[in-house]
């Protein structure tokens, strides 16, 4: 088993969450982050001064999934969430060692 880790742009989150649900992949975690990768940040103007944007707001995608799945999962977020621009975001890809779902007790992929 995989657990599936991305951060992408926030206008991006519905069209990665439909595109994963029609591809059968049921279940994630969402969360709001922030960070920064190459960009470092950015700059904005509010009343007429200029404040730096350290770390940029970002959606942090999570997904538990089997080995098998691995490739269709990883191919469907980078598809629906690409815009080709800097800050795309990444994906990180672990390995799971067990899943317990705590209703019924079931272990590993039944649990999933």
């Amino acid at each position: 088993m995989k657990k599936v880790e991305a951060i992408i742009r926030h206008f991006k989150l519905e069209d990665v969450k439909n595109a994963l649900t029609e591809r059968g992949v049921h279940g994630m975690t969402i969360c709001e982050v922030r960070g920064f990768g190459r960009q470092k940040g950015h700059t904005e103007m509010y009343r007429g001064t200029e404040y730096a944007v350290d770390f940029v707001p970002k959606v942090k995608i999570e997904v538990v999934c089997s080995d098998k799945n691995l490739a269709l999962v990883i191919d469907t977020i980078m598809r629906a969430a690409q815009t080709g621009q800097i800050g795309d975001g990444k994906i990180f890809v672990a390995d799971l060692k067990d899943v317990v779902r705590i209703r019924t007790g079931e272990t590993g992929e039944d649990a999933l």
